[in-house]
């Protein structure tokens, strides 16, 4: 096994109308035997302490990345796309959120989407179902027959033509009973420590679900550089073109080689903080 890193430009017009998520050497892979570029905190878009992109959804959507990454709240019994706190910094509903995706998936019908949001304040599944009946985009989710090994994944292609092409996650909370297609994190990946302020991301340890071995589990890598401000976490977006390189020290591909060594396979998702920054925008990550 090797992990190649493939760079071509992935900007809207740029792929063929027969590719899956850009390559159509990717249509015939299981979903499960991808390995793909986030944006971690997707929704976060500015140049403050508190954001973590400088792109916006859709443009993120429009360079490629396939994978996105979320914080929620609950603010007067809504979801909104709050950081750590709504007081912190809110930047919308939920539904607005969701609606952004619906959209471009509308005009984008050969590219599959996962979506990870976290619960930080335990909602219940419900509501997430609600914001995602409300806002279009369950027309295209994914719902298992069963809970699926990772060998029983569909193809690209197999989601694309039965078009349900947006595979949800929820890290706590999520009941398939109430809400098919909202999916156990937790049952399906782990990940690795998030909150780094290595620079050398010289661990792809797993660090949730804890007391877990990883084994059955795609994997989840947390490739984005924090800032430690007399106890207080920042992202260091002084080194993003450093982090987000494909080789070097620190790099993607730095990180990527480390975690195929640590477990003997790739990772499946790695997230990055503004990944336009770097060559993460242009990263094409395939696993062989």
């Amino acid at each position: 096994m090797f992990f190649k890193v493939v760079l071509s430009f992935l900007f809207a017009g740029s792929v063929a109308a027969i590719s899956c998520n850009g390559n159509a050497a990717l249509c015939s892979r299981k979903y499960s035997n991808v390995t793909q570029i986030g944006t971690h905190d997707s929704a976060f878009v500015g140049i403050l302490p508190t954001d973590n992109q400088y792109e916006s959804l859709t443009s993120q959507l429009n360079a490629g990345i396939r994978f996105l990454q979320a914080q929620t709240h609950v603010k007067n019994g809504a979801l909104e796309m709050c950081h750590t706190t709504c007081a912190e910094l809110d930047t919308g509903t939920l539904v607005s959120y969701l609606t952004a995706i619906t959209t471009w998936m509308a005009a984008n019908p050969n590219e599959v989407v996962t979506l990870l949001l976290t619960n930080g304040d335990g909602a219940a599944v419900s509501l997430f179902g609600a914001a995602m009946t409300s806002s279009g985009l369950s027309a295209y989710a994914y719902t298992p027959p069963s809970k699926l090994a990772m060998a029983d994944w569909p193809t690209l292609q197999e989601l694309i033509d039965k078009d349900t092409r947006l595979v949800m996650f929820l890290d706590y909370g999520a009941n398939t009973a109430t809400v098919p297609y909202i999916l156990n994190e937790f049952a399906y990946f782990f990940e690795t420590a998030y909150d780094v302020t290595d620079p050398k991301f010289s661990s792809c340890a797993l660090d949730r679900p804890s007391g877990n071995s990883g084994a059955g589990l795609m994997m989840i890598v947390n490739h984005f550089l924090d800032l430690d401000i007399f106890g207080i976490l920042i992202p260091d977006t002084f080194a993003d073109s450093t982090t987000n390189a494909a080789t070097g020290t620190g790099s993607i591909g730095a990180q990527a080689d480390l975690c195929i060594s640590t477990w003997g396979r790739t990772p499946n998702f790695i997230l990055v903080d503004n990944f336009n920054i770097g060559k993460s925008a242009s990263l094409r990550l395939i696993s062989y």
